[in-house]
């Protein structure tokens, strides 16, 4: 695990925009596993600036976002796939047929699962996964307590994450109480990993997932299992 400190939360999203680019110009039909939040708002906003100079073609990569909520059709303003529309979808040369998303508003939510895991499986896996870290050191929404053998599931979210969420909607009064999330396993099957963490709050979970032991109450410590991972943060995250 290689851990690299920044100065601030620019700094970590320049860097990780970098490396991401970088793996799409060593390998231009990557598959990426992408996340949304917060805290990759200012990589996604780099990427496409990227592209829009010329230097960044995005017409052969493949992605597979890491969860979204249940009960939101993908047209709703507070689901993550129009986060990741409005983001990135919409500005940059991604096509279609190479965009995959856990619907859940599937009438079938475990067959929808099932379904994602085996489109994984048909494009050779992710070479790339980009990941945050939640707060109580959950990663997309694989809450403390899911196994590390974990496939994509259906999540019963905790209190804690959907107070945190609830920040970022538009519409809704109540975020969903459920989600479809990539599993852990199916995450650690990526080729690399970039985890990003920026601001004090997030400090305690990356010790916790960094320097504590790998226990599935801190669903990110499993990353120091991982041969090829990158922490960035920034030096309001540190753990020095």
């Amino acid at each position: 695990m290689e851990i690299i400190v920044v100065k601030d939360y620019l700094a970590v999203s320049r860097l990780a925009a970098t490396l991401l680019a970088r793996q799409i110009k060593a390998k231009p039909d990557s598959v990426l596993g992408l996340p949304t939040g917060r805290t990759p708002e200012a990589m996604y906003k780099k990427l496409v600036e990227l592209f829009s100079k010329g230097v960044l073609t995005f017409d052969q990569v493949c992605t597979f976002n890491l969860d979204d909520y249940v009960g939101l059709d993908q047209s709703h303003p507070d689901s993550y796939y129009s986060y990741m529309k409005k983001n990135l979808f919409s500005l940059v040369n991604l096509r279609a047929e190479n965009i995959y998303f856990p619907n859940g508003d599937s009438a079938d939510l475990a067959d929808e699962c099932a379904d994602y895991e085996r489109s994984i499986d048909s494009v050779g896996g992710i070479d790339l996964l980009i990941l945050g870290i939640g707060h109580n050191g959950h990663l997309g929404f694989c809450e403390p307590g899911t196994s590390f053998a974990s496939k994509t599931h259906l999540v019963d979210l905790s209190e804690d994450t959907r107070t945190i969420n609830k920040e970022l909607m538009s519409e809704l009064n109540e975020v969903p109480e459920r989600a479809i999330s990539m599993g852990i396993g199916t995450m650690l099957k990526a080729r690399s990993i970039i985890l990003l963490a920026s601001g004090s709050s997030k400090r305690d979970a990356l010790k916790a997932a960094l320097s504590g032991p790998v226990t599935e109450s801190v669903p990110a410590s499993v990353l120091q299992t991982h041969p090829d991972v990158i922490v960035i943060m920034d030096d309001a995250a540190s753990l020095d």
